[in-house]
């Protein structure tokens, strides 16, 4: 069996070769394409692109070898695809989408992979699960309500379902997330993020939900909180957030990687001579369903 394939670079890629990005263009593109990079996406100035990569091909610098390899692996796998007799999406599957069995199953696979890492001030104080009928709850955090920031990237879950939890639910706010408005040097929490924690955990028994695609600094924070907890990012299917916080579901997640106290740690991996993580691999309090009890 033969593999077809091509390599795409992603947006704007090509030009972040150099830093400050597009400091030498005609550079970048001249090592991506002699790298092996078949398609580049060029979103806005493909103009400069065109003329730059016409030009460098005819003087040689790029050999017309390398454009025709290119060009044969892209056809290939369109070929293979059957976009030259049918271009358009197979919408054999289409009644498929969001159906309820692919939704409950997203929503098993946000309840087990949910981390639990701070729960009440000791084994015998336990604050997770929560009662169902406790008589007043509070939602706080710019994720609470707000499907973009929990599906992450370029997408939008919410809660608004459940109508009733004692919940504060925040995380780093980076809009977007995707195509490098995300990047952080210190991976911290912004603003209002430590603000809405020391407020809300200083008034109220608070659990914290951190809603990120990634690890965050969180050990400043962590002696306001009496529970603490990664979501990641559970997308459409968050109520299963809400299945594991009440009593229906036990917490069972584990790391399968290390957590670090800041970004000076990196990187960092098990066996390390000095491996002092924020959360070491394999790491997930765990709890039983309220009936099990």
């Amino acid at each position: 069996m033969v593999c077809e394939y091509l390599v795409i670079v992603d947006w704007k890629g090509i030009e972040r070769i150099t830093t400050p990005s597009h400091a030498n263009y005609s550079y970048s593109f001249e090592i991506g394409i002699k790298a092996g990079i078949d398609m580049i996406m060029v979103p806005m100035n493909y103009t400069e692109f065109i003329d730059g990569l016409t030009s460098q091909v005819k003087k040689n610098i790029i050999p017309m070898s390398i454009i025709d390899d290119a060009v044969k692996r892209i056809l290939r796998v369109k070929f293979v695809m059957g976009l030259f007799e049918d271009p358009l999406a197979n919408k054999i599957l289409v009644d498929q989408f969001g159906n309820q069995e692919h939704r409950e199953l997203a929503r098993e696979a946000v309840r087990k992979s949910l981390l639990l890492i701070k729960n009440g001030e000791s084994v015998d104080k336990l604050l997770l699960p929560l009662p169902k009928k406790s008589s007043k709850k509070l939602v706080a955090g710019s994720h609470a309500d707000n499907l973009g920031y929990q599906c992450g990237g370029e997408s939008e879950f919410q809660l608004r379902e459940v109508e009733q939890f004692l919940i504060f639910h925040h995380c780093s706010r980076r809009d977007p997330y995707a195509e490098t408005f995300g990047d952080s040097l210190n991976l911290t929490i912004s603003e209002p993020g430590p603000s809405t924690i020391y407020n809300v955990c200083g008034a109220v028994k608070c659990v914290v939900v951190v809603i990120s695609g990634r690890p965050v600094v969180m050990q400043p924070h962590i002696p306001s909180m009496d529970a603490l907890m990664a979501a990641w990012l559970p997308g459409s299917e968050g109520q299963g957030v809400v299945d594991i916080l009440f009593e229906d579901y036990g917490f069972t997640g584990k790391l399968s990687w290390t957590w670090f106290k800041t970004v000076d740690q990196l990187p960092i991996n098990v066996g390390d001579p000095h491996y002092n993580p924020f959360l070491p691999f394999g790491f997930g309090l765990t709890t039983k369903p309220f009936q099990n009890n």
